[in-house]
């Protein structure tokens, strides 16, 4: 089919594309012979559009094209007409001479001015030497070309550090801890691994076995027959040269039995002896037989019933014999404190005193070990009498030992004094470094308490 030749058509003045320009007829070509198209590339200008000739221009097309120019040419021609207004008449519209108006100028473009946020300032406290502990501000990023004059402290800063100062919240350097552990490490003994949890679990259970006050169930016992007993058992450890593990699972034996069972005045020596028969057994290698406490109680009681009431008291006490005493406590609380023989003395001299003492079992174990260690280390002047090393291990701080600390200084006043001698003669001795004869501190004295004993 022979090609037909697209006529264009001038169009308010326009151009005829091809004028001048003859047609060529184009070959017949058959669906065989078919040669492809020209480049796609190729665009013809139809008043200003760009077309893609990507399909051959049939009536149709030709026709949507010049719609398309007719229409864009309208548009054109409308933004060109301008209402004009002189002195305040109406606007006429000129659709014959549009009119041309000088093009308004472009507005300028305003620079966005981008405003950085400034750096985050972090606060120090840090001391002055006139103003006493002022605050600095530091940024965390310094800007380029800034001045490296300092700000000066405000007035709310300098108040705030004076009163935290005042307070005692100012960082203070932090002490050293010292490893109590670290020369145990090859001591297989020592049990270093696992130490701190062995004490772990004994701050945990130690409330658990605790003899609570048994005074007032006990209608044939008071506090001074408790305390005539204690200070015999003391003669009694020393003369059969037990062990410090078998006096102190002694004492708690007793107190713990008599906190479940009421016992007659004529049996509570037997309590003493059945208690520390047992605690021996527990405790060492060789314990006493039983006549060497028939013996000793001048056959105030016979074999018989001294294994009588060792099976009560198992009894009440359900077998249960591991227990955190107070010498647990104290081997640890000693060890912490980083003592010498002296104070190792002491400590123990003040334990005893205090469960010489009714009273003191309002205080669990591990407090009344940690305020033997203060109040000694107040007797001797060390300085500091508390540190970080003993709070971690001990788990309490100088204020809290400071009641139980007083009770223990004031029973060291009173021991030379004081009928029952056991404890202070034990300690009186050369072998005990003669403990007994220190002066108390002053510092956890009443004022009216006199000083016992001289250094």
């Amino acid at each position: 089919m022979a090609s037909r030749v697209a006529d264009q058509q001038q169009v308010r003045g326009m151009a005829v594309v091809g004028a001048g320009v003859k047609p060529q007829k184009k070959a017949v070509v058959d669906g065989r012979n078919r040669k492809p198209l020209g480049e796609i590339g190729n665009q013809q200008a139809v008043r200003g559009i760009e077309v893609k000739p990507n399909r051959p221009i049939t009536r149709n097309f030709r026709a949507q094209l010049l719609a398309n120019a007719q229409a864009a040419a309208a548009n054109e021609n409308n933004k060109k007409q301008v209402c004009v207004n002189v002195n305040g008449g109406a606007a006429v519209l000129d659709e014959l001479v549009p009119v041309r108006r000088a093009e308004a100028p472009k507005p300028v473009q305003k620079k966005l001015v981008i405003v950085k946020p400034k750096p985050k300032e972090v606060i120090e406290i840090s001391p002055d030497k006139e103003e006493g502990l002022i605050e600095k501000a530091k940024p965390e990023k310094k800007k380029e070309g800034a001045s490296k004059k300092k700000a000066a402290p405000t007035l709310t800063s300098v108040l705030t550090a004076r009163s935290k100062a005042a307070c005692g919240l100012t960082n203070k350097p932090k002490e050293v801890i010292v490893d109590i552990d670290a020369k145990d490490v090859g001591n297989d003994l020592a049990a270093v691994e696992y130490v701190e949890d062995m004490y772990k679990f004994y701050k945990l259970v130690e409330h658990e076995n605790r003899p609570h006050d048994y005074m007032d169930s006990q209608p044939e016992i008071n506090e001074n027959m408790r305390a005539i007993l204690m200070d015999w058992l003391v003669v009694v450890h020393r003369k059969f040269e037990l062990s410090p593990e078998a006096f102190y699972l002694t004492v708690n034996i007793i107190d713990r039995f008599l906190s479940v069972k009421t016992v007659p005045r004529r049996d509570l020596q037997l309590v003493g002896i059945s208690a520390m028969l047992i605690a021996s057994k527990y405790e060492e290698i060789w314990p006493p037989q039983v006549d060497d406490f028939v013996s000793l109680s001048d056959n105030a009681y016979s074999n018989v019933q001294i294994l009588v009431m060792e099976k009560m008291i198992l009894g009440k006490l359900e077998w249960t014999l591991t227990v955190p005493t107070l010498y647990v406590f104290l081997v640890r609380f000693i060890k912490a404190a980083i003592s010498d023989e002296q104070m190792e003395n002491l400590v123990y001299y003040l334990a005893e005193l205090g469960m010489m003492h009714y009273g003191i079992l309002m205080y669990c174990p591990s407090m009344i070990a940690a305020s033997a260690v203060y109040a000694a280390k107040c007797t001797l002047n060390k300085s500091p009498a508390w540190c970080d090393t003993l709070k971690l291990h001990t788990g309490f701080s100088e204020e809290q030992l400071i009641d139980c600390s007083k009770v223990l200084v004031s029973l060291q006043a009173k021991a030379a004094r004081n009928k029952l001698q056991g404890v202070y003669k034990k300690y009186s001795s050369s072998e005990k470094s003669a403990v007994a004869l220190l002066t108390p501190a002053k510092l956890l004295l009443p004022p009216a308490t006199a000083s016992g004993g001289s250094s």
